[in-house]
């Protein structure tokens, strides 16, 4: 997956969770943020971060915040859209016979329908930006959407289809993810639930470029 321009500065605060004051050519800059989630043990006062250029010039904001620099790891792509975007350009690369995503089952909308021969899958994509003592956890910010696709897909298993939910892990030097249960014990129930129905738990490493998020095979 591929930016447009982009130009660094330095983080400033976060007034709200759709915009951020990021210091540019030394003068503040309102940005929007790509990321509705509270990443606080990102974005702090000083952060180097990476925007994205918008080509929309009637815009009230002109960038894009996507990508923040934290000590000891790197680089961490915090594009909240970017996740679907690399699973569907990795899911071309798998031998599925179909692809579509947006798939409506039940009362949920799933990120990937896939078919092989006559198997049936059910994929939901979520995207993992929070990292402590070297392991990934999700969610960061609670999450009922989250819980109730866990409990979906559960029962999509119990239907025939063979279900997973892949984790985008948007920075580098982590392969595992688990449950973020100090955040929402709820999310750690429906994970272990789901897990022993049979939902497989994908961990999908990305290599993160200037202007690019890419799943590592």
């Amino acid at each position: 997956m591929k930016y447009g321009k982009i130009v660094e500065g330095k983080f400033i605060d976060r007034p709200n969770r759709f915009i951020a004051h990021v210091e540019m050519q030394g003068r503040p800059e309102t940005v929007h943020v790509k990321n509705t989630g509270r990443c606080r043990e990102l974005l702090l006062s000083g952060a180097a971060v990476r925007l994205e250029v918008s080509d929309n010039p009637s815009r009230k904001t002109l960038y894009d915040l996507v990508a923040v620099y934290k000590e000891n790891i790197g680089w961490i792509n915090i594009d909240s859209q970017a996740p679907n975007k690399v699973v569907k350009e990795w899911l071309k690369k798998q031998d599925y016979d179909l692809v579509r995503p947006e798939y409506t089952y039940g009362n949920s909308r799933i990120d990937f329908y896939m078919e092989k021969g006559e198997r049936k899958y059910l994929l939901e994509v979520k995207g993992c930006t929070l990292e402590i003592d070297g392991i990934g956890y999700f969610p960061d910010a609670p999450t009922e959407r989250g819980v109730k696709h866990l409990r979906e897909l559960t029962q999509a298993v119990e239907a025939g289809y063979t279900c997973m939910v892949a984790f985008v892990i948007q920075m580098q030097g982590i392969t595992e993810v688990r449950p973020y249960t100090a955040m929402q014990p709820e999310f750690g129930v429906a994970w272990q639930q789901a897990v022993d129905a049979g939902v497989q738990m994908l961990f999908l490493p990305c290599l993160v470029g200037r202007d690019s998020l890419q799943i590592v095979e």
